[in-house]
């Protein structure tokens, strides 16, 4: 399904970038994986076991850093046609309980890391006049409010940095954002049993959503079988949300 595709992804190390990293490569794309995590990136290399796979260690917080990333790749993947917003954290905090510092690092991290990364994947496709897609990815956190407020309103600046990039970007790129419900990873690991439950129980399909089942919907939006979205959100919940 992507045996065109050349894709770079964010905070691939672990978790759900890991599976959409995975994935991708199975469906045939070559990959650009990027993490702050070198062992990580390490570990990932040695699952995948294929040269389709690049690893690189990529701060997204600094702008810097992005910069500099992109020039190599310009130099050395001047096909690149895909991209995977994915890195963020969570603190799992109430917002009383923040520091001004940890603040700034969920935003620069969360919101700024994305914005740095799109403008220079978007800047370097329109110069070319060439095609290619964008997936972001948010939250339900971002659409229906969270305990965590600084990580809510980072997830919700992503729905709409998308929207306007769907605007910006186009005719040539499509872009489109993610927003799953709780997902089995160790970042969920700062969210209290209790309110695991809540989650739980309030869903329709009772199947928890696991990194893989967000990654399919990503390749779907990487894929030529997406190409009349863009500037959409896909709301991943189990039906969660639903009164």
């Amino acid at each position: 399904m992507l045996q065109h595709m050349k894709v770079i992804v964010t905070g691939s190390g672990s978790g759900i970038g890991k599976a959409i990293t995975l994935q991708c490569l199975q469906e045939g794309a070559a990959v650009m994986a990027c993490d702050i995590n070198e062992d990580a990136l390490t570990e990932l290399q040695a699952d995948a076991n294929t040269e389709q796979l690049s690893t690189y260690r990529l701060d997204i917080s600094e702008y810097e850093d992005v910069s500099s990333f992109f020039a190599y790749i310009s130099e050395k993947h001047p096909d690149v046609n895909g991209l995977v917003n994915n890195a963020g954290i969570y603190l799992g905090k109430s917002l009383l309980n923040y520091t001004p510092d940890e603040m700034a690092k969920v935003m620069n991290v969360n919101v700024m890391g994305s914005v740095y990364v799109s403008r220079c994947f978007g800047e370097m496709l329109l110069q070319q006049q060439r095609q290619g897609t964008i997936v972001n990815m948010s939250s339900v956190s971002g659409l229906e409010g969270s305990s965590d407020a600084v990580y809510g309103m980072s997830k919700a600046a992503i729905l709409g940095l998308t929207k306007s990039c769907a605007m910006n970007f186009a005719p040539y790129i499509r872009v489109n954002a993610v927003a799953p419900t709780m997902v089995d990873t160790s970042m969920m690991e700062e969210i209290p049993v209790w309110r695991k439950e809540q989650y739980l129980n309030h869903q329709l399909i009772k199947q928890p959503l696991s990194p893989e089942s967000v990654a399919d919907t990503v390749i779907f939006l990487l894929s030529d079988k997406s190409r009349h979205y863009t500037g959409a959100t896909f709301d991943i919940n189990n039906g969660g949300y639903l009164r």
